[in-house]
């Protein structure tokens, strides 16, 4: 079979394509053929390394934790999955040598989720890490739910920092999917745009506005959960339009790895910071965000492409390298990889 690897860190040019045997699962594992395989931020960040040349944690590395495709054959003991099932797969390369960006792919059976009908191969490798992550965000709130489901966020109103993004999209339609007000911040019309396609109550171009000021007037008691992907740039804004006992649920750095916070404008109202690794979650909580996603899928709520604010950028299996060097660059909207 075809695959993508590396052998150590660097650039996209370490990544190579290569054939490897067809994997075999063992007891309770589940062998996917590959689809689309879909790339996250991490995903050139584990590949990239601390330093250019430095060795991997396995001899060679199959990038990439997303995925979709179909279930080719299955090891004893596996329950849910039979032969033909259509899935989507999430965290396969945490800790493993084997990520999705190979024709054929071995996870154990609890990382393979059933694809609802009527979701694209698309639409389930767009999944995982963003939606999971998204759904993290939405679930640690004081007096919050621990699972979203219809009206589960009925009277909450929730700061989408960055709406243009695959986490931020994720979040506008889970929290209109789970009843919640969603508000987001962009910085272009263009990107505006898409976060209106995706469901967003309201939209702050916060460049050509007073975010704090337009927020505030759409939430006068302030929001109920920020998703922050700039916690450095946004600690003001987020601290000017939190209510009593928000949550400010922080997943990503961008901007920069420092937060400076004034002690007294977080404390008065009870603010709480609740750092998001999607990858180290505890497993319950993980089980549960699969368990929600898959439904919200099911129910139509989580969707991707041009038209429902998340553009599709596709290359083939044997540009990967393009493909991790558009997302490494920011391109708006998903990458995806054709692997079959």
């Amino acid at each position: 079979m075809r695959a993508v690897v590396y052998r150590r860190t660097g650039g996209p040019e370490v990544l190579e394509v290569t054939e490897r045997p067809v994997p075999v699962p063992g007891r309770g594992e589940v062998r996917v053929r590959v689809a689309v395989s879909g790339i996250n931020p991490t995903d050139w960040k584990a590949r990239q390394g601390a330093s250019p040349g430095a060795p991997t944690a396995f001899p060679e590395m199959v990038p990439h934790q997303d995925g979709a495709g179909t279930v080719d054959a299955v090891g004893d003991g596996v329950q849910r999955l039979r032969t033909g099932d259509r899935v989507w797969l999430w965290e396969a390369a945490w800790r493993r040598a084997d990520g999705t960006a190979q024709q054929f792919v071995v996870l154990p059976e609890r990382q393979v989720q059933p694809l609802p009908d009527g979701a694209s191969f698309d639409l389930g490798a767009s999944l995982g890490i963003p939606a999971l992550t998204a759904h993290r965000c939405l679930t640690v709130a004081d007096g919050g739910p621990d699972r979203l489901h219809p009206g589960a966020l009925t009277g909450w109103t929730v700061l989408v920092a960055g709406g243009a993004g695959a986490v931020g999209h994720a979040a506008i339609q889970l929290v209109r999917w789970a009843g919640g007000t969603a508000v987001t911040t962009v910085s272009s019309a263009d990107k505006a745009e898409l976060a209106r396609l995706a469901g967003a109550h309201h939209v702050v171009n916060y460049r050509d506005q007073d975010a704090s000021a337009a927020i505030r007037e759409i939430a006068p008691d302030g929001v109920d959960i920020v998703v922050e992907v700039a916690p450095g740039t946004n600690a003001a804004l987020d601290a000017a339009v939190a209510a009593p006992n928000a949550v400010v649920a922080i997943y990503a750095n961008n901007g920069g790895d420092e937060v400076t916070l004034r002690v007294r404008e977080n404390m008065t109202p009870n603010v709480r910071y609740q750092f998001v690794l999607v990858y180290t979650v505890p497993p319950a909580a993980k089980d549960a965000a699969v368990e929600d996603v898959s439904a919200a899928a099911a129910d139509g709520a989580l969707s991707a492409g041009a038209d429902a604010g998340l553009p599709i950028h596709r290359f083939p299996l044997e540009r990967t390298a393009d493909g991790q060097a558009a997302v490494e660059a920011g391109v708006i909207g998903k990458v995806l990889i054709d692997v079959t």
